[in-house]
């Protein structure tokens, strides 16, 4: 895997941006981790689970970690699909883009409420409740 993201599962947006990354990932580069899992303390140690919670973090196959929109830019980077998220990087444009994403991820649930109608996933289905 050249990237492992970890991202909230109970999230029904986030959950099918992953869905829509690994359906253009056909080199199968991306690995998906649920922060929610059981078992994911044991098996990333370093990964700070209550700080994964409030920002989308991804695991580089050298052992580096991204964070936010780095990890989105990347992950759509190695599918060749939504070429123009690397523009959220330039320069001038990042500090307001991390701003954003940040407010976001505050108000994930919501925001996924509004557009998709589902407040949260729980063992592999979202509901409206």
């Amino acid at each position: 895997m050249e990237l492992t993201i970890f991202y909230d599962g109970t999230c029904s947006l986030c959950r099918n941006e992953m869905q829509q990354l690994k359906r253009y990932d056909s080199l199968n580069s991306i690995g998906l981790e649920d922060i929610n899992a059981d078992d994911i303390q044991q098996r990333f140690p370093d990964l700070d689970v209550v700080r994964a919670n409030t920002v989308l973090h991804g695991l580089l196959a050298d052992g580096s970690w991204l964070y936010g929109l780095d990890v989105t830019a990347k992950a759509w980077g190695l599918t060749g699909k939504h070429c123009w998220i690397k523009l959220l990087r330039l320069p001038l444009i990042k500090p307001v883009a991390d701003v954003a994403y940040l407010a976001f991820a505050r108000n994930r649930y919501r925001i996924s409420y509004l557009l998709t109608g589902k407040k949260r996933c729980d063992n592999g289905s979202c509901n409206s409740k």
